[in-house]
């Protein structure tokens, strides 16, 4: 109690002791640190199990494997989502010979004839014609046309130095709406959604 001046005799204020808490014992830093501890690896395992959890695996097809498909890349893979390596070219423009598919907004882009955009097993080493395109090589298709590299010269830019991958499937919904003689054609065009370049 402080002495001084106040209404208690002799003078002063009643005032408290301050109260004492003894400190965190040794008991209680070691549960502590083991609470922190699980929690920290539980915080980890997630971040691990999300980034190096494994990808559902897409299969990635070389050209030769898709062209070398008896009935029709269609009836080997139907719909399934696939990834196929090749070297990529098209043929636009006053060289191509053919219609754009027509007015039908759901077939028309299946079932154009040009451009003729074409993935093929060997690196062109000259320009190709249309027909040997058609003949020899994969033929691609893509609703708004926007997932396709730009046109390269023979040799030239991204898709003249590597193989590029492109992601896709066969056997299109709108393949159905494609005019009859067309429609097997359509149903063994590649449908792209993305490519990348060629890694390993």
């Amino acid at each position: 109690m402080s002495d001084g001046i106040g209404p208690r005799p002799g003078g002063g204020y009643p005032v408290p002791d301050a109260p004492t808490h003894p400190g965190p014992t040794r008991k209680r830093w070691v549960w502590t640190g083991v609470v922190v501890t699980v929690g920290l690896i539980i915080f980890l395992l997630i971040v691990f199990g999300l980034v190096y959890a494994p990808k559902p695996t897409v299969p990635e097809l070389q050209v030769s494997d898709v062209l070398d498909s008896p009935n029709g890349a269609a009836a080997r893979f139907g719909s399934q989502d696939l990834y196929i390596v090749g070297w990529y070219t098209q043929v636009s423009g006053p060289a191509c010979s053919g219609d754009n598919g027509g007015s039908d907004p759901v077939a028309g882009w299946l079932q154009a004839e040009c451009p003729v955009r074409v993935l093929v097993p060997q690196e062109p080493t000259t320009t190709p014609s249309q027909a040997e395109l058609q003949g020899d090589g994969l033929r691609l298709a893509a609703p708004n046309g926007a997932a396709f590299p730009p046109p390269t010269a023979v040799g030239a830019g991204t898709a003249g130095l590597e193989q590029l991958v492109f992601h896709g499937h066969f056997d299109d919904g709108a393949a159905a709406s494609c005019i009859p003689d067309r429609v097997q054609r359509c149903r063994n065009t590649f449908v792209v959604s993305d490519y990348s370049g060629y890694i390993r």
